[in-house]
C-alpha cells in the first residue's frame, strides 16, 4: 500500500469519505489477555490511514458486563477497563485527527445493562423515582406476561421480577432491558451521553437498533408471520408491527440531531434499522431533524445478479428524500462476511462496486483481506445468540474473529490465545502477506480507495446505469465532463460492452491499464473502471 492522496476540494468526511468499522474486541491486543483493545487500534492507525478510508466505526467500548459484548452498557460514560481507559481513548482520537481520521462511536441509546445504576434503582421498588426509565407492566389477566411480543434473542421480551411483582421488557436479551423513551427524563439523560462524547472530540454515532426504540403503548400482540419456515429465527414466527418502527421514533431521533447541529455541521449520526427501503426512507427525516446516514444494508441481502442489483440502486435512489444522501454497506459484525457470502473471485467485484456507487461505503474490518465466516467450535462460542438458538446459523462469532496482521504467532494480534479462534488460513491471508503482493486483494481496496480520492466523479457525482445483461452490471460516473465507466461481471463468465473510447484505470484481477476503443471484454469475475473519452 502507499500513501493515499489529499481530499479534493469541497470534500464532506461523512458524504465522500469512506467509513471503517473497527471491532475493537478484534482488532489488536496490545497487552496480552488475547482481547482487542484501544492501545491496539491506536498502534495500527497507520495501517487504516494508509490504507485509504476517512473515519473509523468503533464497536462498543464502554463499561459492560459483556453479555452482549458491549451492546450491555452498565456506565455510557465510561470506557471498559478490557479496553482501556479515558486517556488511552483521548490519544486515540488526538492521534486519529492527527492523521486525518474521524471517529465514530456506538450509541446505546434502546437498551441498558441489567447492572447499569439506573436499572438498579428501578427495580427496587414501584415507587423509585426511576421507575419509569423502565418499561415495567403488570401480568395478563389470566397471568403470564403482558402480551406475546419476543426477544430478538429468542424466549418471551419479557421478565418477571419477583421482588416487585411486575415485568419489564427487552428486546434482546433479559439483561439488556429496554429504557422507555416516553419518559423525558431518560431522553435528557441519553442526550447527554451524545453531549458528553461530543464534548471529547467524537465526530458522530452510530445509533444501535434506533428501530426498536418506541413501542406501541397499547401493548397490542404482534401478529404472525405468515411468510415464516422452519428455517428462520423462531423470533420471525410473528410480524414485528407493534415493537419496531414505531411513529414516535421520529421524535426521538430529531432531538438527537439538535444535539448533534449545536455541535456543527461536520459530525454525522447514523442510524442502524433493518427495514424496507420506503420505510428506511423516513429516518431521513427533514432536511436538519433526521439521520445523515439511515445504515442501507439491502446490498447484503440482494441477489447477485446484475438486473438485481440494478434495481436495487435505481429503487433506492428513487426513494432518496432531496436531502438524503446514499450510502451502501457490504458487510458488518452481525451478517455473513462478504467472501463466504459471495466467494473470494466475487468479493473482488463486490468490493469495485462498494466503492465506486454514488454515496458513502461502510468496510468492515477484515473484509480487505478477504476474510471469511470461521467455524466456531461449540465450546468455542461466546455469542449469546448461539448460546440461545443454538444450530440454525444465527450465531455472530464467525464474522467476529481477530484481525490476522502477520504469520508470527497468533497472527500478531496477540500473545496470548486470541478470545475466538483464527481462521485457518491465518498465515497467508494476513495483512503483512498481502501487502507485499500487488495482486492482493488488499491491495485492490487500497486502489480503489486512492482511485475514489483522486477521482470527484467517484465520491460525489451522478450516476447512470448504462447495462444490466444477464452478466454484466454497468453504470456510469460523471462530473464535470469527466465521465467514468464502471463494468462488473457478477455472474463469473466474462462478456463484453461497447465503448467509443477510453481508458482503463483499474481491474479488480490486476491487469494493466490501457487504452479501449469499439469493444469493453471482461475476463470471468472481473471489474473494471474506464474513463470515457
Amino acid at each position: 500500500m502507499t500513501h493515499r492522496p489529499s481530499r479534493p476540494d469541497g470534500f464532506v468526511w461523512w458524504r465522500h469519505g469512506v467509513i471503517y468499522q473497527v471491532y475493537p474486541r478484534s482488532f489488536q491486543d496490545s497487552n496480552g489477555d488475547g482481547v482487542g483493545d484501544l492501545a491496539g487500534v491506536l498502534s495500527r492507525l497507520d495501517y487504516l490511514a494508509e490504507l485509504g478510508v476517512d473515519a473509523l466505526w468503533l464497536s462498543p467500548i464502554f463499561r459492560s458486563p459483556m453479555a452482549d459484548f458491549g451492546y450491555d452498557v452498565s456506565d455510557h460514560v465510561a470506557i471498559d477497563a478490557l479496553f482501556g481507559d479515558m486517556k488511552t481513548f483521548r490519544a486515540l482520537v488526538d492521534a486519529a485527527h492527527a492523521k486525518g481520521l474521524k471517529i465514530i462511536l456506538d450509541y446505546i441509546p434502546n437498551h441498558t445493562s441489567d447492572r447499569h445504576p439506573w436499572f438498579q434503582e428501578s427495580r427496587s421498588s414501584r415507587t423509585n423515582p426511576r421507575r419509569d426509565w423502565y418499561i415495567w407492566r403488570d401480568p395478563a389477566p389470566l397471568g403470564g406476561p403482558p402480551n406475546n411480543w419476543r426477544s430478538e434473542f429468542g424466549g418471551p421480551a419479557w421478565t418477571w421480577d419477583e421482588a416487585t411483582g411486575q415485568y419489564y421488557y427487552h428486546a434482546f436479551l433479559a439483561s439488556q432491558p429496554d429504557l422507555n423513551w416516553r419518559n423525558p427524563h431518560v431522553v435528557e439523560a441519553m442526550l447527554n451521553v451524545l453531549r458528553f462524547w461530543f464534548d471529547r472530540g467524537v465526530d458522530g454515532f452510530r445509533v444501535d437498533a434506533i428501530h426498536h426504540l418506541i413501542e406501541a403503548q397499547d401493548l397490542a400482540d404482534n401478529p404472525a408471520n405468515p411468510e415464516w419456515s422452519e428455517d428462520m429465527a423462531p423470533t420471525e414466527k410473528l410480524r414485528r408491527d407493534h415493537t419496531v418502527d414505531q411513529p414516535e421514533v421520529h421524535e426521538a431521533i430529531a432531538a438527537m440531531r439538535r444535539v448533534s447541529e449545536g455541535y456543527g455541521d461536520d459530525r454525522v449520526l447514523i442510524g442502524e434499522a433493518y427495514l424496507p427501503i420506503d420505510r428506511l426512507m423516513a429516518y431521513y427525516g427533514g432536511a436538519a431533524d433526521g439521520f445523515h446516514l439511515p445504515f442501507n444494508f439491502h446490498l447484503m441481502t440482494v441477489d447477485w445478479t446484475p438486473r438485481a442489483v440494478a434495481d436495487l440502486v435505481a429503487a433506492y435512489e428513487a426513494k432518496l428524500p432531496a436531502h438524503g444522501w446514499p450510502n451502501w454497506v457490504l458487510g458488518n459484525h452481525d451478517r455473513s462476511r462478504l467472501a463466504s457470502r459471495l466467494g473470494p473471485a466475487q468479493a473482488r467485484v463486490a468490493a469495485m462496486l462498494l466503492l465506486t456507487l454514488r454515496g458513502t461505503p461502510t468496510l468492515y474490518q477484515g473484509d480487505e483481506l478477504g476474510m471469511t465466516d470461521v467455524p466456531i467450535a461449540p465450546e468455542r462460542v461466546r455469542d449469546p445468540f448461539e448460546i440461545n438458538l443454538p444450530g440454525r446459523g444465527l450465531g455472530r462469532d464467525p464474522v467476529r474473529t481477530p484481525m490476522p496482521w502477520d504469520a508470527s504467532p497468533n497472527a500478531g494480534f496477540s500473545t496470548a490465545e486470541p478470545w475466538l479462534p483464527l481462521g485457518e488460513d491465518w498465515r497467508t491471508r494476513n495483512v503483512a502477506r498481502q501487502s507485499a503482493d500487488p495482486a492482493s486483494i488488499l491491495n485492490l481496496y487500497a486502489a480503489l480507495l486512492r482511485l475514489r480520492r483522486a477521482e470527484p466523479a467517484l465520491a460525489s457525482a451522478g450516476y447512470r446505469l448504462v447495462a444490466a445483461t444477464d452478466t454484466l452490471l454497468a453504470f456510469e460516473r460523471h462530473q464535470d465532463g469527466r465521465r467514468l465507466l464502471v463494468a462488473l461481471d457478477l455472474a463469473g463468465t466474462g462478456g463484453a460492452l461497447p465503448v467509443a473510447g477510453g481508458e482503463t484505470l483499474l481491474s479488480t484481477d490486476g491487469a494493466a491499464s490501457g487504452p479501449v476503443s469499439g469493444m469493453l471484454r471482461l475476463a470471468p469475475h472481473q471489474g473494471l473502471v474506464v474513463a470515457l473519452d
